[in-house]
């Protein structure tokens, strides 16, 4: 399996004075997502810049994100057929993607809807409206990107790493996934949720180490997550969505405080 991290030689400076030196990168590559129907035909759909690991969990959850799965069901299987290839196999009675579906360019780390071909191909349809979900506690919220940061061994040792993870109301990390890309790591928790039969994930809240843009609320609104936290802040269409979603938003996470953006009705105190 490729490295999440790679080794490079830097020359450090302090002050006036240089000295050769070592810093660890957050590793990115290139990963192609294909699918395919009836064991022989094969489309592929994206390819994506990631870090390597847990390649299945993000080909499956992009899929599910991005409306082409509709759930566990559709999955017959996943197989690597060399590093840089994930090949999702459709179940029997799974709706094949269009060819208007798949992306005709790469997809960069700080992309997540970049190659859609037109504006309403921005929006996916989620399975169904968001349940109450959980009644959070303030200081639960507060405690929350220590916890995903104690869990972001990666960015530990590169500093330069998005983190997504996912918690129940009592602040439990249930799992958190990273990657270069912000959507790339929520894309791993939704994968890696669908793979174990754990979708929807209705009870849950969904902290990401950045901003929380309008992609990264689309892929939480697609699993049913009612609750998006984020360490920075908002933008002004992931605002509007999450309102209309019935989303509770929650942005600057951190230092003891945080905003809420919608959905308020969710936090208790």
């Amino acid at each position: 399996m490729a490295e999440r991290t790679v080794a490079s030689s830097i020359t450090e400076v302090r002050g006036g004075r240089r000295a050769p030196g070592e810093d660890q990168l957050a590793a990115e590559e290139p990963l192609e997502i294909r699918v395919r129907a009836d064991g022989d035909f094969e489309q592929s759909l994206t390819i994506t810049m990631r870090t390597p690991g847990d390649d299945a969990e993000l080909a499956v959850g992009f899929l599910f994100t991005e409306g082409l799965l509709r759930g566990r069901a559709d999955v017959a299987g996943v197989t690597s057929p060399a590093p840089e290839v994930v090949v999702v196999d459709l179940a029997p009675g799974a709706p094949r993607p269009e060819p208007r579906q798949a992306r005709a360019f790469a997809t960069t780390s700080a992309c997540g809807v970049c190659g859609r071909g037109s504006l309403e191909g921005l929006r996916a349809t989620p399975p169904g409206p968001l349940e109450p979900g959980p009644r959070l506690e303030l200081a639960r919220v507060h405690a929350l990107p220590d916890a995903l940061r104690a869990a972001q061994a990666t960015f530990a040792a590169t500093g330069g790493i998005h983190g997504a993870g996912l918690f129940d109301a009592a602040g439990t990390l249930l799992l958190a996934r990273e990657d270069v890309g912000r959507h790339n790591a929520v894309d791993k928790v939704v994968g890696a949720r669908l793979l174990a039969g754990a979708l929807p994930a209705a009870d849950t809240v969904l902290v990401v180490s950045g901003r929380a843009s309008f992609e990264l609320v689309q892929k939480a609104l697609m699993a049913q997550i009612p609750v998006l936290a984020a360490v920075g802040a908002p933008s002004s269409l992931a605002v509007s969505l999450a309102a209309e979603a019935g989303m509770t938003l929650l942005g600057f996470v951190r230092d003891q405080r945080f905003n809420v953006y919608s959905g308020g009705e969710r936090l208790a105190g």
